[in-house]
C-alpha cells in the first residue's frame, strides 16, 4: 500500500517506541493518533489484566467517530496472556466499539511468521518467565516452534524502557543459530526500526519485530 493512512494506536501508558516505529514504516504523509492505556509500574500479569482490558475498551470508543482508518492494539504481552482465543475476542470487541478494522500485535506476530513460511525461530523478549511461557504457547498454537530463546527479564516498565536498540541487536546475535529460519523480537516497546535491516543483511534471514509485524498487518487489513 502506497497511500497515506491514519492509524489509531493503543499502547500501554509507558510505551515510548510504538508510534514512532510504526510511522517510520508507513507511507509518507501517514499519521497516528495514540491512546495510552493506564497501568502500574509492574509487568502485566493474569491478575492485573482484567482491569487493563476494561480500560482499553473504554478508551477505544474515542476512535468510533474519528477518521482513523485502522486500529492497532499494540500491547504484545496482553495478547499472549489472553491466549489466542482471548486475543481474538478482544480484537472483535475493539472492532465493535470502534467500527474500524482492528489488528493486534500478538496475532500480527503469528501471521507475519506464517506468511514467511517460518516454523523454527529464535525469539527475543523482555518478559518475565510467566509471560514468556504464554508467548511460546501462543506461537505453538500457530505452528511456530521456538528453537532458540533469550530474554532481558525486565522486572518493571522502567527497566523495560531502558533497553536500547544496541542491546537488542547484541542479544539477537547471541541467540540466533543456523537452525533458526528467522528471528522475532517481541514487544512493542523494544526499539527495532534502526536495526532490522542490518540484522537481516548480517544474518542472511528474515528478522521481524512486533512493531514491524503490526504495521504490515495494519496495511494488509485495508488492502
Amino acid at each position: 500500500m502506497s497511500q497515506a493512512l491514519h492509524i489509531g494506536l493503543m499502547v500501554p501508558v509507558n510505551n515510548t517506541t510504538f508510534a514512532q516505529e510504526v510511522l517510520s514504516w508507513l507511507p509518507a504523509g501517514s499519521r497516528a493518533t495514540t491512546l495510552r492505556i493506564p497501568r502500574g509500574k509492574g509487568m502485566l500479569t493474569t491478575e492485573t489484566l482484567p482491569a487493563y482490558r476494561a480500560a482499553a475498551l473504554e478508551l477505544a470508543s474515542q476512535f468510533k467517530n474519528s477518521d482513523v482508518d485502522v486500529v492497532a492494539y499494540g500491547c504484545t504481552a496482553a495478547g499472549f496472556i489472553f491466549g489466542p482465543k482471548g486475543d481474538a475476542d478482544l480484537a472483535h470487541e475493539l472492532h465493535q466499539v470502534t467500527a474500524k478494522p482492528v489488528v493486534t500485535t500478538a496475532r500480527s506476530m503469528v501471521l507475519t511468521l506464517q506468511a514467511a513460511g517460518v516454523n523454527d525461530i529464535a525469539l527475543i523478549t523482555p518478559y518475565l518467565e510467566a509471560v514468556n511461557t504464554q508467548l511460546k504457547a501462543f506461537l505453538a498454537d500457530g505452528g511456530i516452534r521456538v528453537r532458540r530463546f533469550n530474554s532481558f527479564f525486565a522486572n518493571d516498565v522502567d527497566a523495560l524502557g531502558r533497553i536500547t536498540a544496541a542491546q537488542v541487536q547484541e542479544m539477537v546475535m547471541q541467540t540466533n543459530d543456523d537452525g533458526c529460519q528467522a528471528v522475532f523480537i517481541a514487544c512493542a516497546q523494544l526499539p527495532t526500526a534502526s536495526i532490522l535491516d542490518e540484522l537481516r543483511t548480517t544474518l542472511g534471514k528474515p528478522v521481524f519485530s512486533s512493531n514491524w509485524g503490526t504495521t504490515h498487518q495494519a496495511q494488509l487489513s485495508l488492502a
